[in-house]
């Protein structure tokens, strides 16, 4: 059976009066929920400033994992999550329309993560990541939704530039930006010994994805590996909110699936 340990840790920085973070996560009661339904972690960064982006985040995550505790049980990952970025990104957008703030006046980034068997889930709009740690190895299982990196991507920067260029920390997409987003979903196995992270740009930003495996693989205490993570980004630069999700899987269901239905390989 999937089992894990996690830890998360969310810091304001060393500059910014509040936090426009928000973490979430949905823990599955019993073991046959753990089958039925799995695991569910959550990350937001807000955007808009004058806690506009702080009740974004908090909006986008907790109806994300409402979402997600009341899907149908047995419902394939990948086209639950997606589901639930949509569902998050109509009441943002409506929350804002309400408000009276102007189209993207209120947004927020948004990163899913989905645990069932031996296969993880990552739906994701925005620049915060999802890292697959293993091997001493970070390797980002998101792509960035920047303009910078949109361009990248289209060849028209190198990735060099892209990491420099001015325009690497504006948001080509967002959650609650427009009335409809349009979230990118991929789906790993997943290992005993892996670690997922996800975090806010706050975080990646300052670190390499070399330093955040090293830290990671260095230390068996989740929670203290995360609080080194958010200490090395406010002692590098602080001047955003920092925050992380570190998952750890301690063990994994083997499953294939045969017409849509999961079972058992041996």
């Amino acid at each position: 059976m999937l089992d894990l340990a996690f830890a998360q840790v969310s810091d304001p920085g060393l500059l910014r009066d509040g936090n426009e973070d928000f973490l979430g996560h949905f823990p599955p009661a019993t073991a046959a929920e753990v089958r039925s339904r799995g695991w569910l972690f959550a990350l937001a960064d807000g955007v808009g400033g004058h806690e506009r982006g702080e009740v974004a985040s908090k909006l986008a995550v907790e109806s994300a994992v409402e979402g997600f505790r009341n899907a149908a049980a047995g419902a394939q990952l990948a086209g639950l999550l997606s589901r639930l970025v949509h569902s998050a990104n109509g009441q943002v957008y409506a929350a804002a329309t309400k408000s009276g703030k102007v189209a993207g006046g209120m947004a927020t980034t948004l990163v899913l993560c989905g645990l069932r068997f031996d296969q993880a889930v990552i739906s994701h709009v925005g620049d915060s990541r999802c890292y697959l740690i293993r091997d001493g190895r970070a390797t980002p299982l998101t792509r960035d939704h920047t303009v910078a990196a949109d361009q990248a991507h289209l060849g028209l920067l190198s990735a060099q530039e892209a990491v420099t260029s001015s325009s690497r920390h504006v948001l080509s997409r967002a959650v609650g930006a427009d009335l409809v987003v349009t979230p990118e979903t991929t789906q790993v196995q997943v290992d005993p010994e892996d670690v997922l992270m996800l975090c806010s740009d706050g975080l990646h930003g300052a670190l390499p994805a070399a330093e955040i495996a090293y830290v990671v693989t260095q230390r068996m205490d989740l929670q203290a590996a995360a609080e080194r993570l958010v200490a090395i980004a406010n002692e590098r630069d602080g001047s955003d909110n920092v925050s992380v999700q570190l998952i750890r899987i301690h063990s994994v269901e083997r499953m294939g699936m045969y017409r849509g239905r999961p079972y058992k390989l041996r």
